[in-house]
């Protein structure tokens, strides 16, 4: 500990005073060949994005160097006083065109993008997009927001893949505000779509995925939330889009006051619950012939966890926090290995529910991901006791939700915190039940399947059509994984 400690010291040392830096890397040059030097890259200047962040989704805002950062913590400075920016800020408010925002990335031109968006089976990453959707969205929320706030990642709405890619190919980022009554908190629509041509008009086709993320502004000295510029609507479809957003905020509002933390399950969840609970009785009483069949497996057998310290090249532009869409890959992709592992067969995305982002992620901390099969479609049981079958059982398809629950713990253990819970549906072509056995299991498998109910429903709004020959579209063709 004292070595590295001293390790640590030195580098400190070294980046102040800025002349002593200076003379020490000159120095240091003029010693090494000139054809070592002319293979490295020097930079005067940091680079400014998060690690595994696409390039264009950067922003002019210039972001302190990690080791200049720890120094300033260790001095006990606060880091919010360098993005107080003008003592008074713009309040006027905005149309929505003022924060659209438009990034192509080149994946089908550009063959060095696939270390990072490609992955091992040839598919698109889509923790990598989502990465950059959170990305997209930061510097959305600044161009409406201006100077003088901190933004963080409040909630993820549902994604679901509207038209699937069947091949690899440039792909359009965009994105704007479509949602501020002047509060502190904003709606953030981002789409995914197949990039055209310069000048080659887009097609409702082209739409891969879109979301929506919920950024709120605090003040940098109080960390407190704060008030943003009012969202004006210019034209109807404007005001369409207005109207959306406000019906989802009051729908958010309502899901809270009926959630499972707040009220008990309703009569026929509880008679549902009751049935599962008899049935697991039957499959271990060695009077009833009933035997648990292979295919059943206890939600407790389902779960897998990972442990990670934050390290600083996943940060966000405020120093020491980690950047929410990093967050939100590692969640998706332990999601998808759950999903595997509980199906010994490759899942398909399907969509992601609502999540949460609850606590910040500090950068040094360790972060602990469990990923569990809640719910499974078919279900073991119907609510009449009834027992579900697939649909074609030579060729089997089942719907799996997992759940992915977020901790954040110091490296001494001393305080955990939770982060955040993340949802995300996946179907499989095998059939597949899981059960619940404790109080809890039952809980978290009454409050996915709500999740997947609204959600369907959702589709139906949308007019997608909730069919296993939609997921087995996706799955048939689809590109992304």
């Amino acid at each position: 500990m004292a070595c590295r400690g001293a390790s640590v010291r030195r580098l400190v040392s070294a980046i102040s005073p800025p002349s002593t830096t200076t003379s020490r890397l000159s120095t240091s040059l003029r010693a090494l060949p000139y054809s070592l030097i002319a293979k490295r890259d020097l930079h005067s200047t940091n680079v400014r994005r998060t690690d595994g962040v696409f390039r264009g989704l950067t922003d002019d805002r210039s972001r302190l160097p990690w080791i200049e950062a720890f120094k300033q913590q260790q001095e006990g400075k606060d880091h919010s006083k360098d993005e107080e920016g003008p003592k008074e800020r713009d309040m006027t408010p905005k149309k929505m065109s003022d924060s659209y925002h438009r990034v192509v990335l080149p994946l089908g031109r550009d063959p060095s993008l696939s270390d990072t968006y490609i992955n091992s089976s040839g598919h698109i990453r889509l923790g990598t997009i989502f990465m950059d959707l959170d990305a997209l969205s930061g510097i959305i929320v600044y161009k409406h927001t201006g100077p003088g706030v901190t933004t963080v990642t409040a909630a993820l709405d549902r994604i679901t893949i509207a038209h699937p890619l069947t091949e690899i190919c440039d792909l359009e980022y965009s994105g704007q505000v479509t949602y501020a009554t002047g509060r502190s908190s904003v709606e953030i629509t981002c789409k995914v779509a197949r990039a055209r041509d310069e000048g080659e008009p887009s097609k409702p086709e082209d739409v891969l995925l879109t979301c929506t993320f919920t950024m709120v502004a605090l003040d940098p000295s109080t960390k407190r939330p704060t008030n943003v510029p009012k969202l004006i609507c210019e034209t109807p479809e404007e005001e369409k889009i207005f109207k959306t957003g406000e019906a989802k905020a009051l729908a958010k509002k309502k899901m809270l006051k009926t959630s499972l933390l707040e009220t008990e399950p309703d009569d026929p969840e509880s008679a549902l619950i009751h049935k599962i609970w008899l049935r697991q009785l039957a499959y271990h009483d060695p009077n009833n012939s009933l035997r648990q069949p292979a295919n059943v497996v206890p939600m407790a057998k389902t779960a897998l966890s990972t442990a990670a310290i934050m390290q600083p090249q996943y940060r966000n532009r405020h120093q020491t926090m980690i950047f929410g869409g990093f967050h939100l890959k590692q969640t998706f992709e332990l999601a998808f290995c759950c999903a595997a592992s509980f199906a010994h067969a490759r899942p398909t995305f399907i969509s992601a529910d609502p999540c949460t982002f609850r606590n910040p992620v500090p950068v040094g901390s360790v972060l602990y991901l469990t990923a569990t099969i809640v719910y499974t479609d078919p279900p073991l049981l119907e609510e009449d006791g009834s027992e579900p079958t697939q649909r074609d059982s030579k060729s089997p398809l089942t719907r799996i939700h997992v759940r992915v629950d977020s901790k954040v713990r110091d490296v001494e253990h001393g305080h955990a915190k939770p982060t955040g819970q993340f949802n995300y549906t996946f179907a499989v072509p095998r059939d597949v039940k899981v059960l619940p056995h404790t109080y809890q299991e039952f809980m978290m498998y009454l409050d996915a399947r709500r999740r997947v109910r609204v959600g369907d429903e959702q589709d139906r709004k949308d007019n997608l059509p909730i069919s296993e020959e939609r997921y087995r579209t996706v799955e048939d063709v689809n590109v992304t994984e």
